[in-house]
């Protein structure tokens, strides 16, 4: 009887020892999801954060998208997006991009410009109420899909580029959804509303 509880005693500890000699199995780790498009609202939020740590009074003067290449814009969103503050009481400007990524002459995140002079509000761009920007680009975006469905059947894939301003052009701060690589070469723009949402007008040629 005593033989069998050693013997027994004897396996209980070698697998006792097997199993704290074994190497535990390696953690599978998974891949980090890749970098996608955001909204002019979502990057501009992360921007405005900075710019009033810049300057108590910073406002928004302008917003626009920066197609990439990795990161491709869809449907109002893209993977990067630059701003534009304003201090009136220091009569500064400074500019802050947003980007998914690092690469393509970007900082990923939020990255400052050097300040320069500003000689204050003119016909085409004027700073506005950060309340004002109650519809996205992505909003922006189905109106000027919809209005513009003949251009975009015309031209699948295109680029497309949203700025955001306040101009003596609308009452109202608006997006204005340019079809095209730049605004000088494009051949149709949409304006709309950013504080109601609405068409404010088209623009051909």
């Amino acid at each position: 009887m005593k033989r069998k509880a050693a013997v027994a005693l004897l396996l209980a500890a070698t697998a006792l020892l097997a199993g704290c000699s074994s190497t535990p199995p390696a953690e599978t780790k998974q891949a980090a999801p890749p970098p996608q498009p955001v909204t002019g609202q979502q990057a501009f939020q992360q921007m405005y954060v900075q710019a009033r740590s810049w300057s108590v009074d910073a406002a928004p003067l302008e917003l626009h998208s920066m197609n990439l290449k990795t990161v491709p814009s869809a449907a109002g969103k893209a993977g990067a997006w630059r701003a534009t503050f304003v201090s009136e009481a220091h009569a500064r400007a400074r500019s802050y991009t947003w980007s998914a990524i690092e690469g393509e002459g970007l900082h990923q995140g939020v990255f400052a410009d050097q300040e320069e002079r500003w000689s204050g509000p003119n016909a085409d761009m004027k700073p506005f109420l950060l309340a004002a920007l109650r519809h996205d680009s992505d909003e922006a975006w189905k109106v000027a899909s919809d209005k513009g469905a003949a251009y975009v059947a015309k031209h699948p894939g295109g680029p497309v580029i949203f700025f955001l301003t306040l101009s003596n052009r609308f009452p109202d701060v608006a997006w204005r959804v340019v079809f095209g690589e730049s605004v000088s070469t494009s051949d149709f723009s949409v304006f709309v509303d950013a504080t109601s949402g609405k068409l404010l007008g088209l623009l051909r040629g």
